[in-house]
């Protein structure tokens, strides 16, 4: 089976894991400190604040922005649940807004009628290694003095009209296995406010600047050294990691532009990083993805059941009429999509998808194709 991610670890990583167990520090010291810096310089932010998993950098920054029980955030169902699970854990509460039909991410156009007095920020989802408008976000939280926080857990070193992921307002990474840059777990915050920044070190230490003196409500959210020495290295690797993701999706684009599927959509300002590579495929999506299975491809839904429909989020009253998202939700699939993806696989891939869009067809309405590289498609 050709899984839908695999992690780029080799020999390097072997040997940074190393030094680190055997200098007896492995907890929160010096790589981790230099880690931070080094992300902080790649992102263009003043601090990097390294945590111990993408949710709890979440969780961090949303508390540190001091939301509580009343307020409200904006953001989109389309994600993983734990952008949604961090808000809650605030005790505020999201509020749902759809998203692009072309882009699958939040149709910042539809934010300013979901705001009420109660709104304190904006989480826009860089979903799939793609940045949101964060022009029109950004004027938007402005006019009403909103927060914003970009959940870039899928967009490692992706751009917005020149700026990174994470640059604009404060900035959340997730450093999982499969990401596009990984500590195995851990995750950042990125911030250019001093006092934000200074907080979080605290409330991942427990509330101790000094040992054993607790200045503020604090928890285990720390970083170890081992992680960092892993993460080290695959900042190295992330540029060449990154053009090849590219490369691959380009081979994709090529090979599948002529099937009635759509292709991700790349906005002429910014610059995809292709943590996933997500197909259109129609309402027959179920059976091409049993067929692209039992054909030996890993691919995948991400996601087949979004935020807003989950029990939990339904039986606290936070309904959301997403259209956009259930359809996306409901015939779109991800494709094997990692630097170790070799070309005959990748071959076995697209020979995989074609049989399958043939054999179950792809989208509904007539004439539609995939959009050409870099170009928009109308909404």
């Amino acid at each position: 089976m050709i899984p839908i991610a695999k992690p780029d670890f080799g020999p390097e990583e072997v040997m940074a894991v190393a030094e680190v167990l055997s200098s007896g520090m492995v907890a929160q010291g010096r790589r981790v400190a230099e880690l931070e810096t080094r992300w902080a310089d790649f992102v263009g932010i003043r601090h990097a604040v390294a945590v111990s998993n993408g949710t709890t950098a979440l969780m961090s920054v949303l508390a540190g922005l001091g939301l509580g029980p009343g307020d409200e955030v904006i953001t989109v169902a389309h994600t993983f649940a734990a952008t949604a699970n961090a808000i809650l854990s605030t005790g505020a509460s999201p509020v749902f807004v759809d998203i692009e039909p072309d882009t699958y991410l939040i149709d910042a156009a539809r934010i300013e009628a979901a705001i009420s007095p109660r709104t304190r920020a904006i989480v826009p989802v860089h979903l799939f290694g793609l940045v949101a408008d964060m022009d029109m976000i950004e004027a938007i939280a402005r006019r009403y003095g909103l927060a914003v926080v970009e959940d870039a857990c899928q967009a490692h070193g992706a751009t917005y009209r020149g700026r990174r992921a994470g640059s604009f307002g404060h900035g959340v990474f997730s450093l999982y296995a499969t990401k596009n840059m990984t500590t195995a777990e851990g995750g950042f915050v990125t911030t250019n406010d001093d006092r934000l920044a200074d907080w979080l070190r605290l409330y991942r230490n427990q509330g101790m600047r000094t040992r054993y003196e607790f200045e503020i409500l604090g928890y285990n959210f720390r970083l170890t050294d081992v992680a960092a020495a892993i993460g080290l290295v695959q900042l190295e690797k992330l540029p060449r990691n990154t053009a090849r993701r590219q490369a691959i999706a380009a081979r994709y684009d090529e090979a599948l532009a002529d099937l009635p599927v759509a292709l991700p959509v790349v906005p002429a300002d910014r610059t995809h990083v292709y943590h996933q590579y997500t197909v259109r495929v129609g309402p027959r999506r179920d059976e091409i993805l049993a067929d692209l299975r039992a054909h030996g491809v890993g691919a995948d839904v991400y996601y087949p059941l979004p935020v807003h429909r989950q029990a939990y989020i339904q039986e606290r009253g936070l309904h959301a009429d997403l259209p956009v998202t259930d359809q996306a939700a409901a015939e779109t699939l991800s494709l094997p999509m990692y630097p170790g993806l070799a070309d005959d696989e990748q071959a076995i891939v697209i020979e995989a998808v074609r049989r399958a869009v043939e054999r179950f067809g792809g989208l509904d309405e007539p004439g539609v194709r995939a959009e050409e590289p870099g170009v928009r498609a109308e909404a």
